[in-house]
Protein backbone atom coordinates (compact mmCIF):
# COMPACT_ATOMS: atom_id res chain seq x y z
CA UNK A 1 0.00 0.00 0.00
CA UNK A 2 2.77 2.42 0.89
CA UNK A 3 4.72 1.65 -2.28
CA UNK A 4 1.58 2.10 -4.39
CA UNK A 5 0.78 5.48 -2.80
CA UNK A 6 4.33 6.71 -3.34
CA UNK A 7 4.23 5.64 -6.98
CA UNK A 8 0.99 7.57 -7.48
CA UNK A 9 2.51 10.62 -5.79
CA UNK A 10 5.60 10.57 -8.01
CA UNK A 11 3.51 10.30 -11.17
CA UNK A 12 0.89 12.84 -10.07
CA UNK A 13 3.13 15.80 -10.87
CA UNK A 14 4.48 16.22 -14.41
CA UNK A 15 8.25 16.34 -14.68
CA UNK A 16 9.64 19.87 -14.46
CA UNK A 17 10.98 20.93 -17.87
CA UNK A 18 13.72 23.43 -17.10
CA UNK A 19 14.47 23.89 -20.80
CA UNK A 20 11.37 26.10 -21.04
CA UNK A 21 12.75 28.55 -18.46
CA UNK A 22 13.74 31.79 -20.18
CA UNK A 23 17.00 32.09 -18.26
CA UNK A 24 18.11 28.63 -19.45
CA UNK A 25 17.48 29.21 -23.16
CA UNK A 26 21.16 30.04 -23.92
CA UNK A 27 22.36 26.81 -22.25
CA UNK A 28 20.60 23.95 -24.04
CA UNK A 29 23.54 22.54 -26.01
CA UNK A 30 24.14 18.81 -25.44
CA UNK A 31 27.38 18.20 -23.47
CA UNK A 32 30.24 16.83 -25.56
CA UNK A 33 30.96 14.07 -23.05
CA UNK A 34 28.08 12.27 -21.31
CA UNK A 35 24.63 13.29 -22.56
CA UNK A 36 21.95 14.91 -20.39
CA UNK A 37 20.41 12.38 -18.02
CA UNK A 38 22.97 9.65 -18.75
CA UNK A 39 23.48 6.94 -16.08
CA UNK A 40 25.33 8.55 -13.21
CA UNK A 41 24.06 12.00 -14.22
CA UNK A 42 20.38 11.50 -13.42
CA UNK A 43 20.28 11.13 -9.64
CA UNK A 44 17.06 10.19 -7.86
CA UNK A 45 16.25 9.93 -4.18
CA UNK A 46 13.03 8.97 -2.39
CA UNK A 47 12.85 9.16 1.40
CA UNK A 48 9.77 8.29 3.46
CA UNK A 49 9.61 8.75 7.25
CA UNK A 50 6.88 7.35 9.49
CA UNK A 51 6.08 6.20 13.03
CA UNK A 52 6.44 2.42 13.30
CA UNK A 53 4.16 0.18 15.45
CA UNK A 54 6.57 0.60 18.41
CA UNK A 55 6.12 4.38 18.27
CA UNK A 56 9.62 5.02 16.88
CA UNK A 57 10.15 7.35 13.93
CA UNK A 58 12.08 5.57 11.20
CA UNK A 59 13.18 5.91 7.59
CA UNK A 60 10.59 3.51 6.17
CA UNK A 61 11.20 4.10 2.45
CA UNK A 62 14.56 4.53 0.73
CA UNK A 63 15.01 4.50 -3.03
CA UNK A 64 18.17 5.97 -4.55
CA UNK A 65 19.85 6.19 -7.90
CA UNK A 66 23.51 7.14 -8.44
CA UNK A 67 25.13 9.48 -7.82
CA UNK A 68 22.82 10.32 -4.87
CA UNK A 69 23.43 8.19 -1.79
CA UNK A 70 21.66 7.76 1.56
CA UNK A 71 22.71 4.83 3.72
CA UNK A 72 20.49 4.82 6.82
CA UNK A 73 19.02 7.06 9.48
CA UNK A 74 21.09 7.96 12.55
CA UNK A 75 19.96 9.05 16.02
CA UNK A 76 22.58 11.47 17.29
CA UNK A 77 20.53 14.55 18.19
CA UNK A 78 21.08 14.96 21.94
CA UNK A 79 18.05 17.20 22.35
CA UNK A 80 15.76 14.90 20.31
CA UNK A 81 17.35 11.43 20.44
CA UNK A 82 14.17 9.97 18.93
CA UNK A 83 14.63 12.02 15.73
CA UNK A 84 16.03 10.18 12.66
CA UNK A 85 18.85 12.16 11.05
CA UNK A 86 19.79 11.57 7.42
CA UNK A 87 22.68 12.85 5.32
CA UNK A 88 22.43 13.05 1.54
CA UNK A 89 25.74 12.24 -0.15
CA UNK A 90 26.92 12.19 -3.76
CA UNK A 91 29.38 9.78 -5.34
CA UNK A 92 29.78 11.93 -8.44
CA UNK A 93 31.70 14.90 -7.08
CA UNK A 94 30.47 18.36 -8.10
CA UNK A 95 27.41 19.01 -10.26
CA UNK A 96 28.47 19.26 -13.90
CA UNK A 97 27.04 19.88 -17.38
CA UNK A 98 23.80 18.01 -17.94
CA UNK A 99 23.27 16.72 -14.40
CA UNK A 100 19.63 16.27 -13.41
CA UNK A 101 18.59 15.43 -9.86
CA UNK A 102 15.25 14.76 -8.16
CA UNK A 103 14.63 14.37 -4.44
CA UNK A 104 11.23 13.25 -3.12
CA UNK A 105 10.82 13.45 0.66
CA UNK A 106 7.67 12.40 2.53
CA UNK A 107 7.11 12.80 6.27
CA UNK A 108 3.93 10.97 7.23
CA UNK A 109 1.42 11.67 9.97
CA UNK A 110 3.06 12.80 13.24
CA UNK A 111 6.52 11.74 12.02
CA UNK A 112 9.62 13.95 12.20
CA UNK A 113 13.11 14.04 10.70
CA UNK A 114 16.31 16.03 10.18
CA UNK A 115 17.98 16.07 6.73
CA UNK A 116 21.30 17.60 5.67
CA UNK A 117 24.15 16.96 3.23
CA UNK A 118 27.53 15.49 3.98
CA UNK A 119 29.41 18.49 2.62
CA UNK A 120 28.94 21.64 0.58
CA UNK A 121 27.57 21.14 -2.94
CA UNK A 122 30.01 22.45 -5.53
CA UNK A 123 28.56 23.52 -8.88
CA UNK A 124 31.39 23.00 -11.36
CA UNK A 125 32.29 25.14 -14.36
CA UNK A 126 29.95 24.38 -17.28
CA UNK A 127 30.52 24.92 -20.99
CA UNK A 128 27.42 23.60 -22.78
CA UNK A 129 24.40 22.84 -20.60
CA UNK A 130 23.27 23.33 -16.98
CA UNK A 131 22.55 21.41 -13.76
CA UNK A 132 18.97 21.05 -12.55
CA UNK A 133 17.40 19.97 -9.23
CA UNK A 134 13.74 19.12 -8.55
CA UNK A 135 12.57 18.63 -4.96
CA UNK A 136 9.13 17.44 -3.81
CA UNK A 137 8.75 17.67 -0.03
CA UNK A 138 5.47 16.44 1.49
CA UNK A 139 4.38 16.65 5.14
CA UNK A 140 1.19 15.02 6.40
CA UNK A 141 -0.81 16.08 9.49
CA UNK A 142 1.33 16.78 12.55
CA UNK A 143 4.58 16.08 10.71
CA UNK A 144 7.81 18.02 11.38
CA UNK A 145 10.92 18.35 9.18
CA UNK A 146 14.22 20.21 9.47
CA UNK A 147 16.03 20.49 6.11
CA UNK A 148 19.44 22.16 6.60
CA UNK A 149 21.89 21.29 3.79
CA UNK A 150 25.43 22.62 3.63
CA UNK A 151 26.06 25.63 1.33
CA UNK A 152 26.12 25.58 -2.47
CA UNK A 153 29.27 26.91 -4.14
CA UNK A 154 28.83 28.08 -7.77
CA UNK A 155 32.10 28.13 -9.71
CA UNK A 156 33.09 30.10 -12.81
CA UNK A 157 30.42 29.78 -15.57
CA UNK A 158 28.09 27.68 -13.41
CA UNK A 159 24.49 27.34 -14.67
CA UNK A 160 22.10 25.99 -12.01
CA UNK A 161 18.31 25.88 -11.71
CA UNK A 162 16.10 24.35 -9.02
CA UNK A 163 12.39 23.93 -8.30
CA UNK A 164 11.25 22.99 -4.78
CA UNK A 165 7.63 22.16 -4.02
CA UNK A 166 6.61 22.13 -0.35
CA UNK A 167 3.30 20.27 0.12
CA UNK A 168 2.20 20.53 3.72
CA UNK A 169 -0.82 19.80 5.88
CA UNK A 170 -2.18 22.73 7.95
CA UNK A 171 -0.94 21.22 11.24
CA UNK A 172 2.57 20.31 10.00
CA UNK A 173 5.82 22.31 10.18
CA UNK A 174 8.75 22.38 7.77
CA UNK A 175 12.00 24.30 8.24
CA UNK A 176 13.57 24.52 4.78
CA UNK A 177 16.89 26.33 4.29
CA UNK A 178 19.32 27.05 1.48
CA UNK A 179 22.72 28.78 1.70
CA UNK A 180 24.43 30.12 -1.42
CA UNK A 181 28.04 31.20 -1.59
CA UNK A 182 29.02 33.94 -4.02
CA UNK A 183 31.63 31.55 -5.43
CA UNK A 184 35.09 30.28 -4.55
CA UNK A 185 36.09 33.38 -2.66
CA UNK A 186 39.71 32.38 -2.01
CA UNK A 187 40.37 30.54 -5.28
CA UNK A 188 43.35 32.11 -7.08
CA UNK A 189 42.47 35.82 -7.16
CA UNK A 190 38.90 35.15 -6.08
CA UNK A 191 35.89 33.93 -8.02
CA UNK A 192 32.95 35.82 -6.55
CA UNK A 193 29.79 36.05 -8.68
CA UNK A 194 31.56 34.70 -11.74
CA UNK A 195 28.81 32.17 -12.52
CA UNK A 196 26.43 32.52 -15.47
CA UNK A 197 23.03 31.96 -13.85
CA UNK A 198 21.56 30.84 -10.52
CA UNK A 199 17.80 30.28 -10.72
CA UNK A 200 15.98 29.16 -7.57
CA UNK A 201 12.21 28.68 -7.22
CA UNK A 202 10.30 27.56 -4.11
CA UNK A 203 6.54 27.25 -3.78
CA UNK A 204 4.20 26.06 -1.06
CA UNK A 205 0.81 24.39 -1.26
CA UNK A 206 -1.64 22.30 0.73
CA UNK A 207 -2.03 18.58 0.17
CA UNK A 208 -5.17 19.25 -1.86
CA UNK A 209 -3.19 21.44 -4.29
CA UNK A 210 -4.23 24.86 -2.90
CA UNK A 211 -1.45 27.30 -3.80
CA UNK A 212 -0.05 29.34 -0.88
CA UNK A 213 3.02 31.20 -2.17
CA UNK A 214 5.76 31.19 -4.78
CA UNK A 215 9.20 32.77 -4.60
CA UNK A 216 11.74 32.80 -7.41
CA UNK A 217 15.01 34.63 -7.82
CA UNK A 218 17.26 34.59 -10.86
CA UNK A 219 20.83 35.92 -10.57
CA UNK A 220 22.81 36.59 -13.76
CA UNK A 221 25.95 38.48 -12.64
CA UNK A 222 26.99 39.42 -16.18
CA UNK A 223 23.65 41.24 -16.65
CA UNK A 224 23.24 42.72 -13.16
CA UNK A 225 26.07 42.97 -10.64
CA UNK A 226 24.75 41.46 -7.36
CA UNK A 227 27.17 43.58 -5.33
CA UNK A 228 24.88 46.61 -5.31
CA UNK A 229 22.53 48.07 -2.71
CA UNK A 230 19.23 46.22 -2.71
CA UNK A 231 20.74 42.89 -3.74
CA UNK A 232 23.91 41.61 -2.03
CA UNK A 233 25.59 44.98 -1.45
CA UNK A 234 28.88 44.21 0.35
CA UNK A 235 27.92 40.67 1.40
CA UNK A 236 29.13 37.40 -0.18
CA UNK A 237 26.89 34.69 1.36
CA UNK A 238 23.09 34.45 1.23
CA UNK A 239 20.77 32.16 3.22
CA UNK A 240 17.10 31.71 2.36
CA UNK A 241 14.85 30.02 4.95
CA UNK A 242 11.19 29.05 4.56
CA UNK A 243 9.19 28.00 7.63
CA UNK A 244 5.70 26.68 6.90
CA UNK A 245 3.75 26.23 10.13
CA UNK A 246 0.31 27.05 11.60
CA UNK A 247 -0.38 30.79 12.01
CA UNK A 248 -0.30 30.72 15.81
CA UNK A 249 3.18 29.19 15.77
CA UNK A 250 4.37 31.63 13.11
CA UNK A 251 3.15 34.61 15.14
CA UNK A 252 5.02 33.43 18.26
CA UNK A 253 8.24 32.78 16.29
CA UNK A 254 8.00 36.14 14.54
CA UNK A 255 7.62 37.93 17.87
CA UNK A 256 10.80 36.28 19.21
CA UNK A 257 12.95 36.55 16.07
CA UNK A 258 15.20 39.57 15.56
CA UNK A 259 15.89 41.44 12.33
CA UNK A 260 19.23 43.22 12.50
CA UNK A 261 22.25 44.64 10.67
CA UNK A 262 25.53 44.10 12.51
CA UNK A 263 28.12 46.13 10.62
CA UNK A 264 30.92 45.16 12.99
CA UNK A 265 30.44 41.42 12.47
CA UNK A 266 29.29 41.99 8.86
CA UNK A 267 26.10 39.98 9.09
CA UNK A 268 22.42 40.87 8.68
CA UNK A 269 19.07 39.08 8.96
CA UNK A 270 15.45 39.86 8.17
CA UNK A 271 12.11 38.14 8.63
CA UNK A 272 8.63 38.51 7.15
CA UNK A 273 5.33 36.61 6.93
CA UNK A 274 4.51 34.36 3.98
CA UNK A 275 1.20 34.92 2.15
CA UNK A 276 -2.00 33.15 3.16
CA UNK A 277 -0.89 32.72 6.79
CA UNK A 278 1.35 29.88 5.65
CA UNK A 279 4.45 30.73 7.69
CA UNK A 280 7.61 32.83 7.65
CA UNK A 281 10.41 33.83 5.31
CA UNK A 282 13.82 34.45 6.91
CA UNK A 283 16.96 35.68 5.15
CA UNK A 284 20.58 36.07 6.28
CA UNK A 285 23.47 37.87 4.60
CA UNK A 286 27.11 37.51 5.62
CA UNK A 287 30.71 37.48 4.48
CA UNK A 288 31.59 33.87 5.41
CA UNK A 289 29.49 30.68 5.55
CA UNK A 290 30.24 29.89 9.22
CA UNK A 291 28.43 32.86 10.81
CA UNK A 292 25.56 32.55 8.32
CA UNK A 293 25.12 28.84 9.11
CA UNK A 294 25.22 29.63 12.82
CA UNK A 295 22.48 32.24 12.46
CA UNK A 296 20.31 29.81 10.45
CA UNK A 297 20.75 27.15 13.14
CA UNK A 298 19.85 29.66 15.87
CA UNK A 299 16.65 30.46 14.03
CA UNK A 300 15.96 26.74 13.55
CA UNK A 301 16.43 26.26 17.30
CA UNK A 302 13.86 28.99 17.93
CA UNK A 303 11.42 27.21 15.61
CA UNK A 304 12.03 23.83 17.24
CA UNK A 305 11.52 25.31 20.70
CA UNK A 306 8.14 26.60 19.59
CA UNK A 307 7.04 23.37 17.88
CA UNK A 308 8.74 20.65 19.91
CA UNK A 309 9.72 22.42 23.12
CA UNK A 310 13.40 21.54 22.70
CA UNK A 311 16.34 23.46 21.21
CA UNK A 312 18.71 22.51 18.42
CA UNK A 313 21.96 21.02 19.80
CA UNK A 314 25.34 22.63 19.16
CA UNK A 315 26.75 21.94 15.72
CA UNK A 316 29.52 19.35 15.50
CA UNK A 317 32.91 21.15 15.55
CA UNK A 318 34.01 19.50 12.26
CA UNK A 319 30.93 20.72 10.34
Amino acid sequence: MIADSLTKERTARPAVDFSTAREMKPYLEEPKAMYVGAPGKHGYLNLGFEIDPRGKCILRDLDRRAPLIVQQELYFDEEMPEMPCVYILSSGGPNVDGDRYQQDITVRKDAFAFISTGAATKLAEMHYNYSGLVQNITLEEGAYLEFLPEPMIPCHHTRFISDTRLRIAPSATVFYSEIFMGGRKYYKDGELFAYDVLSVCSHGERLNGEQLFREKFVICPDKQNPKVLGIMDKYDVFANVIVMTPKENADHIYAKATAFIDRERKIAAGITHLPNDSGLLYKVLGMEPGPVKKRVREFCSLVRQEIKGRPLPEEFPWR
